[in-house]
Formats: C-alpha cells, structure tokens, sequence
C-alpha cells in the first residue's frame, strides 16, 4: 500500500473510535470511583482481621482487670476504643445525616 492510502485508514480508524467514544460515555465512566472502590475493600479486609484479634483482646482485657492486673478504667476505655473503631463508618454516616451533607 502507499503512504497516503495508509494515513487515511489510520485517519478513518481515529475518527471512529473517537466518534464511537463519544457516543458511549457510560462505558468510558463505567466505575465512578476507583479509589472509592479500593478504600471499601481496605476496610473490610482490615474488619476481617481485626475482629477476632479484638475478641481475644477484650478477653485479656477483662481477665487482666479481674485479677487486678490493670484498673478498670484503661479496660474500658480500650473496649470502647474497639467498639469506636469498628462503628466508625456508622458513626460518619450518622454525623454526615445530621450536618445533612
């Protein structure tokens, strides 16, 4: 083939997926968030994990504060500590309904 038969069908292929493009706009935004999407996994692997540590660690806690080992204080604070961290995308959402954002 010659050079200016080549140049149009470059031309020609361009110019259609461009025009293809801009007829399809939901299939060029068909993910509205990726990194959206990668923090939900995050925190739901991080969740996963964590929970069963946070069962033993509140057992140690509780057994620790029977015994006298630590006050009773430092047990509850870390308990609530635990269940603040683990409610935390409810407690987001609830402030982010009142402020109505």
């Amino acid at each position: 083939m010659n050079q200016p038969r080549r140049l149009f069908i470059r031309r020609l292929a361009l110019q259609a997926g461009l025009m293809a493009a801009a007829a399809l706009p939901q299939l060029a935004a068909a993910q509205s968030s990726p990194f959206l999407t990668g923090a939900t996994a995050l925190q739901s692997n991080i969740l996963a994990w964590l929970t069963p540590i946070a069962v033993i660690l509140v057992m140690l806690l509780g057994a620790m504060a029977m015994a006298n080992r630590m006050s009773w204080a430092w047990c509850i604070g870390a308990i609530l500590g635990i269940a603040i961290a683990f409610g935390a995308s409810q407690i987001v959402s609830w402030v982010r309904g009142m402020f109505g954002v």
